[in-house]
């Protein structure tokens, strides 16, 4: 196995997420503190985007594992059709 087929991604990528992750949830925050109403509703605003973040990290994570075993359940059918027309040709 080479380095490509463990790592996707590039660094420049992955800072990119996390800087973008990070940004987002500084306007969130910042529109949470300035936008006008109670106390109530801004806790109401901020519980919702820690629920919207939660979600999005689980689907995603659970995308990435899906396709990862899909990956994987592939590459163990692949090997197997190349074994068995390995020994077809024999």
């Amino acid at each position: 196995m080479n380095e490509y087929d463990i790592q996707s991604t590039s660094d420049g990528w992955i800072f990119f997420v996390k800087v973008s992750f990070a940004v987002a949830i500084l306007a969130i925050a910042a529109g949470i503190v300035l936008v006008p109403g109670s106390l109530l509703i801004k806790g109401y605003f901020a519980l919702s985007s820690l629920f919207l973040v939660s979600a999005t990290i689980t689907l995603s994570k659970t995308l990435r594992d899906q396709h990862e075993a899909n990956r994987l359940i592939n590459k163990v059918s692949e090997a197997r059709t190349t074994k068995i027309i390995n020994e077809m040709a024999k």
